[in-house]
């Protein structure tokens, strides 16, 4: 190969997602319907609809994250604009999955991955980097091996009827992320600088965010302590990083949709005091034998209680909610209040932001204990069950495993079930259907 063909090949492989966007543009909308019909669709539903979806956010139900406070020793910060970008090779390119819509949960990863390092000695946060998918190596007593010092993110960049990629409240994540590494001794950053690195990952790798509503591409921000030295203290090096992962349902269900609960009063998720709160990775292993107790007894999730009053606190890895009918006879929506023991899901404040904002039922943060559950059964006002999170959305509930028994929640037989309503106002917001303050488009 002649030294011009050579810088020639090495232009077009730098600027391959400029070809690519190019070429998604002209050709066509990477949707099964346009843009103009979908929203014709989406009106013509609204004018029938119990409640309309609006495209603004009342700042009466809703607000704006607190910005984060960095340590005084901290050092510097890094900023998008220093990024740094190594594309891969022909030869390290990922084959594509053939079906988007058979797409299972977090097994396929795309071209290239986003790294920023963190060195106290060097004076803070280094120069970001994006760079083809590849193995970290680390030195075998790195905090992160024996301490758990990590946190993670769940995120998602969907594909609009329109063709655009969007990602769905990035400064709630970032700003949850931010307090996890506080509690966890690890190094802050700001979240906008790395907002604006995850979006040139993105418009990189663009190709692999599926071409359907029925799939999306999953983003793991992830910071590890990678401080070669043993000992229990905060880390003094750190790596942050994501990696995209095309991705479909993530839970396995029944035949109708719905997933049943092993609700077992021995085992507890968080406690007081605790990082339940927190998205670490020691939240989650202590959680896997359980899962696989309740899936020996054919059951798809664990329900977590907490106290001697059984206080449900979270599904699986969701954020919970109850649809039933008060005291009073008026229908209300209840979830677990933020006390600790639960994740400060960004489904969960988007839907109590929306059904307050709907004011068509009452909407509040309270305790749900399991005898409140039972006895909303036996006197008919149980209406509906459901988990919510970034990775399913909304995840209906129809069975719960309790003390031995058997409870069978009518989620699924309700004639216009809200869940279905959350589900498809948040997924209209999603993929560009509403426009949205919300939905945050990748250019």
């Amino acid at each position: 190969m002649t030294t011009k063909m050579a810088i020639n090949a090495k232009d077009i492989f730098r600027n391959q997602h400029r070809l690519i966007r190019f070429i998604e543009q002209s050709i066509r909308l990477c949707s099964n319907q346009s843009l103009k019909t979908a929203q014709q669709q989406h009106q013509k539903s609204n004018a029938t609809a119990d409640f309309e979806i609006s495209a603004s956010v009342n700042t009466e139900y809703t607000h704006a994250p607190e910005p984060i406070k960095h340590d005084k020793d901290l050092g510097q910060q890094f900023k998008a604009s220093q990024l740094a970008v190594r594309l891969a090779t022909p030869q390290q390119l990922q084959p594509k999955p053939d079906n988007d819509e058979e797409l299972g949960f977090g097994k396929l990863f795309t071209d290239h991955m986003l790294k920023i390092y963190y060195h106290k000695s060097l004076g803070g946060w280094q120069r970001p980097e994006i760079t083809p998918l590849e193995n970290l190596v680390m030195h075998p007593a790195a905090k992160v091996l024996h301490y758990a010092v990590e946190l993670f993110e769940g995120m998602k960049a969907y594909r609009g009827v329109d063709g655009k990629i969007r990602i769905f409240r990035p400064d709630m994540n970032m700003a949850r992320m931010n307090l996890a590494a506080q509690r966890s001794g690890l190094p802050t950053f700001e979240g906008k600088e790395f907002v604006k690195c995850l979006a040139r990952l993105l418009s990189i790798d663009s190709e692999w965010v599926p071409h359907t509503e029925a799939a999306s591409l999953y983003i793991r921000p992830t910071l590890i302590g990678i401080d070669p030295t043993l000992g229990v203290a905060s880390s003094d090096s750190a790596l942050l990083y994501s990696i995209l992962s095309p991705v479909g349902s993530y839970f396995k269900t029944g035949s109708n949709g719905a997933v049943s609960l092993l609700a077992d009063p021995r085992y507890t998720r968080a406690w007081p005091g605790g990082v339940g709160n927190r998205k670490m990775g020691s939240n989650y292993a202590p959680t896997i034998n359980v899962q696989k107790e309740a899936a020996a007894r054919g059951l798809q999730q664990v329900l977590w209680l907490y106290g001697e009053d059984h206080q449900l606190t979270e599904v699986g890895t969701m954020n919970i909610f109850m649809f039933y009918v008060n005291d009073q006879g008026e229908q209300e929506l209840i979830t677990p209040p933020l006390n600790g023991l639960i994740l400060p899901g960004i489904t969960r404040d988007s839907i109590l932001s929306m059904t307050r904002q709907w004011g068509k039922f009452k909407v509040r943060e309270g305790v749900i204990t399991m005898s409140m559950v039972t006895e909303l059964l036996n006197q008919g006002r149980l209406l509906e069950l459901f988990g919510t999170g970034t990775a399913c959305v909304v995840s209906p509930v129809n069975r719960i495993n309790y003390m031995g028994q058997d409870l069978y929640i009518p989620t699924m037989e309700q004639e216009k079930p809200v869940h279905e309503l959350i589900r498809e106002t948040l997924t209209d917001i999603q993929y560009g259907k509403v426009d949205h303050p919300w939905s945050v488009v990748i250019d």
